[in-house]
């Protein structure tokens, strides 16, 4: 295969599991519905199990749902029927994955499973194999084709697995009411977690706070932009209220209009209207006013009252950027 070989039988590769995915469209019946009202009743876990491609598929479905507020555990068919079919309790319900419905694990596992009472969703790809029809409710994951040349390798069948497995998680967390506040109590580390969680004050609480008054002469407010190494300095009152801001940039221009500073001070080259942040809003809105306007760092205020300096570094510091 030469090298557009390759990139012709990528683009069909993508355009049959787009295929496939639009289609499972027809697929979102009353037993989906009632799948999602089930697992978002019941007192226990979601059991998710499968074997080979389907369990890779089950251990990512779980992921999705417990960080997404449903407790969820993976069990292997093949370790279910080995040991493993004692971390089912009375509670919890099971959602078993397979593609053909007929893998001898799924054939063995599903009249244990009726026996314990638990109730038993199947995510099937054979709509009339021994898993459809033996489990309480069915969720269709059929697709025509597989990706694989061969039509064997799971392919765009998994890939049906797994926009199933979204479909589940996403309903569960509008029925449930789970909200962005919830999910960062679940990904506390990482960018993702700082993003949900980081405020402003968390930044800002090392950095210094440098402030002058209109009043103060330009060699003192390049000092004080200098000891703050922050690229700015606000201008306060005497109630510490803001009334301007000095950056740079601007001593930068005033330079160049000058060089006669002596009798200049901060109210002479001063922004009157700073961009200013509340200092409990989430950094990531910090970033969002930094990039909106152009410009590397916010002033930060507290009950009207200046608080401090967030800078673009924070945010690099902190991986947000």
């Amino acid at each position: 295969m030469d090298r557009a070989g390759i990139k012709i039988s990528a683009l069909q590769t993508i355009a049959l599991e787009k295929q496939a995915i639009e289609g499972m469209a027809g697929f979102i019946d009353d037993d989906f519905v009632s799948a999602v009202e089930m697992i978002a009743a019941i007192r226990g876990r979601l059991i998710v199990s499968g074997v080979g491609k389907s369990a890779i598929i089950a251990q990512k479905i779980v992921a999705t749902l417990n960080s997404t507020g449903t407790p969820s555990l993976f069990m292997h068919a093949a370790d279910a029927i080995h040991g493993d079919l004692g971390m089912i309790r009375n509670e919890d319900a099971v959602l078993l994955i397979s593609k053909s419905g007929y893998s001898p694990e799924i054939k063995v596992l599903v009249p244990l499973i009726k026996g314990f009472g638990n109730k038993l969703i199947g995510m099937v790809g054979n709509t009339h194999s021994f898993l459809a029809t033996n489990a309480d409710l069915m969720l269709n994951t059929s697709v025509l084709k597989e990706a694989c040349p061969n039509n064997l390798a799971p392919t765009t069948s998994t890939t049906a697995q797994v926009v199933m497995g979204d479909a589940l998680a996403v309903c569960l967390m509008e029925l449930k009411g789970f909200n962005s506040e919830d999910f960062a109590k679940y990904h506390p580390g990482g960018t993702l977690g700082k993003k949900l969680y980081l405020r402003v004050l968390d930044l800002t609480a090392q950095n210094a706070k440098p402030s002058v008054r209109k009043d103060t002469d330009i060699s003192n407010v390049i000092m004080e932009i200098t000891r703050s190494r922050l690229g700015a300095v606000a201008v306060v009152d005497s109630q510490n209220l803001l009334e301007g801001i000095i950056t740079d940039g601007d001593i930068r221009r005033m330079l160049e209009k000058t060089t006669r500073i002596d009798s200049l001070c901060a109210a002479d080259i001063m922004s009157g209207s700073p961009k200013t942040i509340e200092a409990e809003r989430l950094a990531v809105d910090a970033l969002e006013i930094m990039r909106s306007n152009n410009i590397s760092q916010l002033l930060v205020v507290n009950n009207g009252k200046y608080a401090g300096v967030v800078h673009l570094h924070d945010l690099v510091r902190e991986g947000l950027i």
